[in-house]
């Protein structure tokens, strides 16, 4: 059974930054898409970045430049490095996965698996 474990959510004053960590287990796909997702009060998800097994990497443009995403296959571990966070990041940020195709949806859709959440609050 495929779990994603988030951790690395938190509290930090704007300018400040975050390491999201997101750890599978379960699986031992070769192929994958994996990313993150972010939910605010009120709004629907959005795609925030993915990453494909090919090391293809694309990034919303809310987040460009301010935010890294990062896989290490050997621990299968799933990151995503936020700097120069503002109070618009405030959201709860899901890791998510597509084990099938090898390759990330363009429209951040597909995803097969996701994890709880963590919470990211930034404060003005």
């Amino acid at each position: 059974q495929v779990q994603l474990v988030e951790s690395g959510g938190g509290s930090v004053q704007a300018g400040g930054s975050l390491r999201l960590s997101c750890v599978a287990s379960g699986y031992t796909y070769s192929r994958y898409c994996m990313g993150w997702f972010r939910q605010a009060p009120g709004k629907e998800r959005e795609g925030v970045a993915d990453i494909d097994s090919a090391g293809r990497i694309k990034y919303a443009d809310s987040v460009k430049g301010r935010f890294t995403i990062s896989v290490d296959n050997a621990k299968n571990t799933l990151y995503l490095q936020m700097n120069s966070l503002k109070p618009e990041d405030t959201a709860m940020y899901y890791c998510a996965a597509d084990l099938m195709r090898g390759y990330c949806r363009v429209d951040y859709a597909g995803m097969d698996y996701w994890g709880k959440g963590t919470l990211v609050t930034i404060s003005s």
